[in-house]
């Protein structure tokens, strides 16, 4: 089974924060600011239990946060 994401990205054509679904073409919403992105970003992967994936400025991934769905959790 395929984890289930969400990507804080930038945007190259209009500039600001997009947040997109994994797979997704199309953004679902777009930010000004990346720290407005990631906030708006962080609710919609906890209340969807997916992977938040926070990408730079220059695409590449700098982290991710698993908001459950993990299937291989931690034990104990």
């Amino acid at each position: 089974m395929a984890r289930k994401t969400h990507h804080v990205v930038p945007d190259s054509n209009r500039g600001g924060w997009n947040i997109k679904r994994g797979g997704a073409s199309r953004a679902s919403k777009h930010f000004d600011t990346k720290a407005d992105a990631e906030k708006a970003a962080r609710k919609i992967s906890r209340n969807q239990r997916t992977e938040l994936v926070i990408h730079g400025k220059d695409g590449k991934i700098q982290r991710s946060d698993s908001h459950g769905g993990d299937p291989y959790p931690p034990k104990g």
